[in-house]
């Protein structure tokens, strides 16, 4: 038996309520980083409207980010296998607004 074999599972309770439990929309999400984090900011877009909303942003350290993109993929692999390829259907492009813009 290796060494990690023998050590006792630890256990990791986590608590959900019911109103995160119920998730939020969205169809959009933005990613930008700097040397110490990633920002993903989730977005919902509503055909007709033209404004946007962020509905959540999640701040992750490059490791977590790179674990979550290797998870994240993982699970796309399984469901394709249980379910068939996901199409990606081409999109046009959605010209984004964040903010004041400025002129150098």
């Amino acid at each position: 038996m290796s060494e990690k074999e023998k050590e006792p599972q630890k256990q990791l309770n986590i608590e959900l309520d019911e109103q995160t439990a119920e998730g939020t929309y969205s169809n959009l999400a933005i990613i930008n980083h700097s040397v110490s984090e990633f920002v993903i900011d989730f977005i919902s877009v509503m055909p007709g409207r033209p404004k946007g909303k962020v509905k959540s942003r999640i701040i992750l350290t490059p490791q977590h980010a790179k674990k979550f993109l290797k998870a994240l993929s993982d699970n796309v692999q399984r469901f394709e296998q249980a379910h068939g390829p996901i199409k990606d259907y081409e999109q046009p492009p959605i010209p984004l607004n964040f903010g004041p813009t400025g002129e150098a």
